[in-house]
Parts: structure tokens; C-alpha cells; sequence
């Protein structure tokens, strides 16, 4: 008797990239390869075309289709990706000549983002780009079930079927807008509160994959998950960050950035994205070691624009920069920071950025506080950084470095 284990074997994908000169197609498949790596698969080969259009029926040519279909059928492809948005039409001409299952690029980012979404609001906005990209392209059954027809007999339920699916899909997206509005709306309140309260917010935003992760667990000791895949991150997370100076700030990890983002995904991740629009300070971080970290830079500040952060200070952070030759050194960009997260070389420079960005500057001052004022010599120590404490007769001396949002409280107690 022979005993068989069973292993779970990664699916076989082909990458299929039409370049119509839209888009440095170079480029978008290398980040392909990428995102099907992420999603579990194993990309076996990429086949590209140069055409003027997409075709209608199948994306790509008949003579390509049927070269493809070959390939698949060679080399055991499970699974067909396509570098575009393709219609119903289209996945259904090339699933039947291929015999193999085919995804887009918008789908396959879904299934990413479906993945790795664990809080509420993650969840329930990928369900929603999920549904808004699947409502345009629910199909019937066809002319087997069309009112068309005439004479007893032929009266069929039409596209009832059909029609149901897309009422119970449209009630499902209105469902999620009112529970999304109702998270956001809390997410409002939180804001508000962290803006009364004066806490100072800095987001780390950019391209996916770029140590945003990292960088989080490094100064906070966050234990968010940071992997070396695209979109290991979605839902924000927001952990407090004591500076040298002893200024508190609340750092935000926000969902990662790619090309050609579907904007279904746009969207649904709106409200998250909005994070950086409320911060005080942004910290753009990009992958030093990746050639196209100029780019990477220009794609977040563009989306940056878009939300409307113009005359936030953003400071631009190539991370990663152990990895890169001695010799390749990197051109500083305004008041851009190098830095590794993985090895902690140049955290120092960038707290010292962060401080000097800060909306509220803190001052150094001698306080004799009364022993009733315990109160506020705990504040101290929570918001500022003390150097030096000594108990007298007369009350607690204090030397400490202090926010400004602290001047009319401690005015009266300062000696020097």
C-alpha cells in the first residue's frame, strides 16, 4: 500500500501584456509579476503584443490567442492574467478557446485586497469595489429565457434571474455606503477629538511595498505585518511616537499605493487614503533600491495633490537604503531623509525632520509646581520630556522640555 501526500502546489499563471503605448508596458508587467506573486500564484512566463487597439473579442489578436492557447496547453497553465481591464466578452472568448480560467488585473488586485483585509471597514470596503466592478458585467442566460419570443410556450421568465442579482447586488453596495458612512463618520470624530485634544498626526504614506510596515514597527513597536509583498498592508493602524524633544505624535500606517490603481479601489479606500489629508506631517516613503523611486515619489505626491494636502509639510523618505551599492548614492530631494527601517540607520535624521516640521515647538523651562499640582507635573511627563525633578519644601522642581500647548497652564510656575 502506497501512501501519497497531498500538496497543495501553487497555480501556474501566464502573464499576458498588450501594449498599446498607453503606459510603459515594461514596467507595469514587472509589477505584474509582483501582484500574482502576492496573490499565491507562481508566474511561469509573460507573452506581450504590440497593438494600436485592444481587441474586441479576445484583447489580444486570433493568431496570439491561438499561440497562447497552445502555450497553455504545453506547459499546464492554470491560470491566464491579463495586464488591462478586460469585458465579460472578452473573459469568456479567451476562457473558451484556452480552456483555462482568466483574471484581469483589477480582479486580481480584489482578490489581493480581499485577502489580507481584516479589520470591519477593510472588509467591508473591498466587498464594495468587489460588487461595483461585478455589477457591470453579471450576464443572463441569453436568448434561451428572452421575452422576445412569441406564441404559447415561448413566454419565458425573461432575465428575471438576471435582474434579481443586479436589485439584491444594488441593495448590497447601498448597504456597505451606510455602514462605510457610519465607520467614517466615527473616524471623523476620532479626528476631531485628536484635533481638540492639539495631538499631532504623521502619516506614512507611498508606494506599496515600500517599509511603510517596517518603519511603524521600528519606532513604535506596532506589530502590524510587513512582509516583502505588495499590499501586505490595508487597514491603518495608529500607534504613539514619543520624539527626542519629547513631543508625542500619533504615527498612521495607511494602505500602499500602485500604478493604475482600479478605481473601483480608489473609491472604496477613499476614506483611508483621506488619513493623510487630515496630518500634520506626511512622510512619503519610497523604495530607495527599486530603479523607479522617482517615480514611486511623483505617483504619492500626485495622489497627495489630489486629496488636497497642498501646504502640509511632506517630507520625502527613501527607505531601504542598505540595499543599494555604496556607490549608488541617491540625490537628495528637498528636505528628502535616507534611512533604513530594517537596520535603524538614519531614524535619528529622521525624527530630527519630523521635529523640525512639527506645527507646535516645544521650549525648555525650570517649574516649581505646588505638591497640589500633581496633575500637572504627570501632563508634563506625558507631553514633554523631563530632565531633571526635585522635591523642596516649597513643591516639585522641574526642568523639561515642554509643548507650547502648554504655556498658558504652566505660565505662572515657571522660574526660569
Amino acid at each position: 500500500m502506497e501512501l501519497y501526500e497531498n500538496e497543495e502546489k501553487p497555480e501556474r499563471a501566464l502573464l499576458v501584456e498588450v501594449n498599446t503605448g498607453e503606459y510603459d508596458a515594461e514596467t507595469s508587467l514587472a509589477e505584474l509579476y509582483e501582484l500574482v506573486s502576492s496573490a499565491g500564484a507562481e508566474p511561469f512566463g509573460a507573452i506581450t503584443q504590440n497593438r494600436p487597439t485592444y481587441d474586441n473579442a479576445t484583447c489580444v489578436g486570433s493568431g496570439m490567442m491561438e499561440e497562447i492557447a497552445d502555450f497553455c496547453e504545453k506547459h499546464e497553465i492554470d491560470l491566464l492574467v491579463f495586464d488591462c481591464e478586460l469585458s465579460p466578452t472578452q473573459i469568456r472568448n479567451i476562457e473558451t478557446i484556452s480552456k483555462v480560467r482568466v483574471v484581469d488585473r483589477t480582479m486580481l488586485i480584489l482578490d489581493i485586497f480581499a485577502s489580507r483585509a481584516k479589520s470591519k471597514e477593510g472588509r467591508l470596503q473591498v466587498e464594495l469595489a468587489q460588487l461595483k466592478y461585478l455589477l457591470p458585467r453579471l450576464s443572463g442566460k441569453g436568448t434561451s429565457l428572452s421575452r422576445l419570443g412569441g406564441g404559447i410556450g415561448t413566454r419565458g421568465p425573461g432575465e428575471s434571474k438576471l435582474e434579481t442579482d443586479r436589485r439584491h447586488i444594488r441593495r448590497r453596495i447601498d448597504s456597505l455606503n451606510e455602514q462605510l458612512d457610519a465607520v467614517e463618520k466615527h473616524r471623523s470624530q476620532i479626528t476631531r477629538r485628536r484635533q481638540k485634544d492639539g495631538v499631532i498626526t504623521v502619516a506614512l504614506v507611498g508606494y506599496t511595498n515600500a517599509g511603510k510596515s517596517t518603519l511603524m514597527n521600528y519606532l513604535t513597536q506596532a506589530g502590524v505585518l510587513a512582509e516583502n509583498m505588495l499590499f501586505a498592508t490595508l487597514d491603518p493602524t495608529a500607534r504613539a511616537l514619543k520624539l527626542p524633544n519629547g513631543t508625542t505624535v500619533m504615527l498612521i500606517d495607511t494602505v500602499g499605493l500602485v500604478r493604475r490603481l482600479p478605481h473601483h479601489l480608489v473609491q472604496a479606500f477613499r476614506s483611508t487614503l483621506e488619513q493623510a489629508a487630515t496630518a500634520d506631517i506626511i512622510l512619503n516613503i519610497c523604495d530607495a533600491s527599486s530603479p523607479e523611486a522617482q517615480e514611486h515619489l511623483k505617483i504619492t505626491k500626485d495622489l497627495l495633490a489630489e486629496l488636497g494636502c497642498e501646504g502640509r509639510p511632506i517630507i520625502p523618505v527613501f527607505n531601504k537604503c542598505d540595499l543599494l551599492p555604496a556607490a549608488n548614492i541617491i540625490p537628495f530631494v528637498g528636505n528628502s531623509v535616507r534611512i533604513s527601517a530594517a537596520t535603524g540607520a538614519g531614524i535619528e535624521k529622521l525624527l530630527s525632520a519630523i521635529e523640525d516640521n512639527l506645527p507646535i515647538k516645544s521650549k525648555r523651562v525650570k517649574l516649581l509646581l505646588p505638591f497640589a499640582q500633581s496633575g500637572l507635573a504627570a501632563q508634563i511627563r506625558r507631553e514633554g520630556t523631563v530632565e531633571n525633578e526635585e522635591y523642596t519644601d516649597l513643591g516639585l522642581v522641574l526642568t523639561a522640555q515642554v509643548p507650547s500647548t502648554l504655556d498658558d497652564t504652566i505660565g505662572k510656575y515657571i522660574i526660569g
